[in-house]
């Protein structure tokens, strides 16, 4: 039985077919032309239906084959477009710290509590630090003028003293291997501060000016942080944070000056 139903759809199948390439050859004849109008009409009608199937059938099956042609394309400009952004990333975080850099070299420009001393403006191409000293290398030395004992300053204040110095080249001891401190901008101990000192929060410690000191007079080193006395203690506990920036030390000043031997 659903042999015959087959049969019979192959058939009819045919017959339209027939019926078509009829309907076209008679259309040739321009005398037949209104008779076969409306014979298409009617085989539009049997056919739309069959043509739209087909085409809804075929469409997912030619996006699929479309999409896989064009996903490696995608890919590429995807891979190209990653490194792109990557680049302009780069570039951003490269003007970031160019402008850093220039607003350091600005700072250091007519410092005043430096008045007319001279200077030596040198770049930090090292940072140091172990448990008892921290230091910079800078890319200048003896041949630029920069010696042992020098003063070594930031916009700021005071950065540290020279250490050693070699031809074009010095090690720079910072401020806080001087006093006792953790980090760079850590808080640091100050001793030999004698009892009932008169101190206020926030007070500027300068460089002092007696004779033999190790720096010229009047620079900013440190503002009082915390103080306080302890019980039986010989001496006040006093905390300071640098004047200088010592986490921003791309670029520092050499002050030509040597302590009066």
């Amino acid at each position: 039985m659903a042999k015959s139903r087959r049969s019979r759809r192959s058939l009819t199948i045919i017959a339209l077919v027939v019926a078509s390439l009829t309907i076209i050859s008679i259309d040739l004849n321009s005398h037949t032309h209104s008779l076969t109008s409306g014979i298409k009409s009617a085989a539009n009608s049997v056919f739309s239906p069959i043509k739209d199937g087909v085409v809804d059938l075929l469409s997912p099956i030619g996006q699929f084959f479309a999409g896989a042609l064009h996903y490696h394309s995608v890919q590429e400009q995807n891979q190209q477009l990653q490194a792109t952004l990557g680049r302009l990333r780069q570039k951003e975080a490269e003007n970031a710290y160019d402008a850093q850099q220039l607003k350091q070299l600005t700072s250091l420009e007519h410092l005043p509590y430096l008045g007319s001393l001279q200077t030596v403006t040198a770049e930090t191409v090292e940072q140091n630090s172990s448990n008892f000293t921290m230091t910079i290398t800078i890319n200048k030395g003896r041949s630029e003028g920069v010696d042992v004992g020098m003063p070594v300053v930031g916009a700021g204040g005071l950065v540290g003293q020279v250490e050693q110095s070699f031809h074009h080249s010095a090690v720079v001891l910072l401020v806080t291997g001087t006093v006792d401190g953790e980090g760079p901008n850590d808080p640091l101990s100050v001793d030999l501060v004698p009892l009932h000192t008169t101190l206020h929060k926030g007070e500027r410690m300068y460089t002092s000016s007696l004779d033999a000191a190790s720096f010229p007079p009047g620079i900013p080193m440190a503002y009082v942080s915390t103080f306080h006395n302890t019980a039986g203690a010989s001496q006040e506990t006093v905390t300071v944070r640098p004047e200088a920036n010592m986490g921003e030390l791309g670029y520092v000043d050499v002050v030509q000056w040597e302590p009066a031997s």
